[in-house]
């Protein structure tokens, strides 16, 4: 006998977004996640520069920079109109633009999946895992 699917799961994609100063040493930094649950109409990003972390991975880092991009991954998140074309459209695509492959200090990770019951509580527990208690990491290959 088969069980019904419990219909209180909400199907989740997540990236989480690193610095990479320098690819070809393939060293990076986790910076932040990005959160997307489609039937939920949840999009959603948290991040946090650790200054003295990424100062020791890449002595005289642009801290304002990276902050204007994190602001603009935030307001794309939002769906915010200050964040151009990209803002304005559907969440779903703005998570897929900002989960796409791309050769730049900001980089996003494969895209992983999970199921919750609470989104936000998700983002936070993934946050916390992934971006404040995480080294310096170095990428194989």
């Amino acid at each position: 006998m088969s069980r019904a699917p419990h219909t209180d799961w909400i199907d989740y994609d997540y990236a989480l977004v690193r610095v990479v100063p320098h690819v070809h040493l393939c060293t990076f930094a986790t910076v932040g996640v990005v959160l997307h649950a489609r039937t939920a109409g949840f999009l959603e990003g948290r991040f946090h520069l650790d200054r003295p972390r990424l100062n020791a991975l890449c002595p005289g880092l642009d801290f304002d920079l990276l902050e204007r991009y994190l602001d603009a991954y935030r307001s794309i998140c939002q769906g915010s109109a200050g964040a151009g074309p990209i803002g304005l459209l559907p969440a779903s695509e703005r998570f897929h633009w900002l989960t796409a492959p791309r050769s730049a200090v900001l980089q996003p990770s494969e895209v992983h999946a999970g199921r919750t019951h609470n989104p936000a509580a998700t983002l936070e527990d993934l946050f916390k895992a992934h971006v404040e208690y995480l080294p310096m990491q170095a990428r194989d290959g």
